[in-house]
């Protein structure tokens, strides 16, 4: 089978978790039996498209106006044109090869109207992989309101998105449950959990630990996107109530709109127990997690939906113990915390907080246990072949 997979960020550029499953999730299906392709936008290019091959997937990069690091209004713009530019620039590509199957990761919720055409032009058929809820997650932070005219214009490619797919796969099982109450498609939605087919690496020389003096700490790491959907002065109240804590570092590493936040506050509160990064490849990132304690997250105590982040799979994958705090109902703590990987709390309750992260820092044990149960969860949960046997079944 001739599989697509159409996504806005892609590797080796991108520092994204959507762009390492999806290159997974390629190599999964490669080495299945399938021919698979990736189309990705790229803002470096001249030409209309360049192809490139990564562990034997063709990926083929469109030329289009930068997608990520822009201001809201542009970046709109500039997405809202991603099937535009896909259809224009490989045009040619289209032309040649003759796909079965189209999977898209969304966010972006621009490909609907690509996936569409192409539905028709081969006869083929779609999946959404359906992660971040947008606009939903907006409009819960106030950042646009539920009846304004950028909701309504979001939500429109939103619905073609979702029109244009055989089968959605949701992230959870409360977010499948909210989707279906919103959106009433339960003929063509289920639950698909995230995936890694990362094993454990072993960092030689400890250099970021070495680079960093952070060699007798116990290091609280934290990778990945740092925007309102996150709420990072979550995590910088944190640091704050550990302050006295003398063999306890908090390291983030990332990029995004709340990165200039957290930098002021940093400096607002002379706070010595933050070190702030900016983002890293993915070899980089991995050997970050092999040489730090305890894999952080957060996620906005606003948001209705219920994410589970990728970043999670990263942490397990090294045996990390995850201490994260989140918006309430989310099932992500109930996973986490009944599979004791962790610890996870709803977001606003600093004191439990701060308190899960005291137990983790004061006992080794309970480290140590909670990173071979963090590394077993993956395993049994979250694996790539469960990713590829649920889509294939989509055909």
């Amino acid at each position: 089978m001739k599989i697509l997979l159409l996504v806005d960020d892609y590797l080796p550029h991108s520092t994204k978790i959507g762009a390492k499953m999806m290159h997974e999730l390629a190599v999964a299906f490669f080495k299945d039996g399938h021919q698979v392709a990736v189309a990705t936008p790229d803002y470096r290019i001249s030409s209309k498209y360049e192809l490139d091959e990564i562990d034997e997937i063709d990926v083929y990069r469109f030329r289009s106006p930068n997608v990520k690091d822009e201001s809201k209004f542009k970046r709109a713009i500039n997405e809202t044109a991603l099937s535009f530019n896909a259809y224009k620039n490989l045009k040619p590509v289209f032309k040649e090869n003759q796909f079965h199957l189209i999977v898209s990761y969304s966010p972006s919720i621009f490909f609907g109207p690509l996936i569409r055409k192409l539905k028709k032009k081969w006869n083929a058929k779609s999946y959404l992989i359906l992660r971040d809820l947008f606009p939903q997650w907006v409009i819960d932070h106030g950042l646009i309101k539920e009846k304004s005219a950028i909701a309504s214009y979001f939500r429109k490619f939103e619905k073609i998105n979702y029109k244009a797919a055989d089968r959605i796969g949701l992230q959870s099982p409360k977010n499948l449950q909210w989707f279906n109450e919103k959106f009433g498609l339960t003929n063509k939605s289920e639950v698909l959990y995230n995936w890694s087919s990362e094993i454990p690496i072993v960092s030689e020389d400890e250099k970021y630990r070495n680079k960093l003096n952070l060699r007798d700490k116990l290091v609280l790491f934290y990778g990945g996107n740092m925007g309102e959907a996150q709420d990072m002065m979550n995590l910088v109240r944190l640091a704050e109530n550990l302050k006295d804590e003398k063999n306890a570092h908090l390291v983030f590493a990332g990029s995004g709109n709340e990165f200039a936040l957290v930098k002021k506050a940093i400096e607002e509160k002379a706070l010595k127990n933050i070190t702030l990064l900016e983002p890293v490849n993915q070899e980089e990132y991995r050997l970050m997690l092999s040489e730090f304690d305890v894999g952080l997250f957060t996620l906005h105590r606003d948001h209705s939906t219920h994410n589970f982040p990728g970043k999670l799979l990263g942490y397990m994958a090294q045996g990390l113990p995850i201490l994260g705090s989140v918006n309430p109902g989310n099932d992500v703590i109930e996973v986490i915390n009944e599979a004791r990987a962790g610890l996870v709390s709803v977001n606003g309750n600093d004191h439990e907080l701060m308190n899960n992260a005291l137990k983790l820092i004061e006992d080794n044990r309970i480290r140590v246990k909670m990173g071979k149960s963090s590394e077993s969860l993956l395993q049994d949960r979250f694996s790539v072949k469960a990713a590829v046997y649920k889509i294939s079944q989509s055909v």
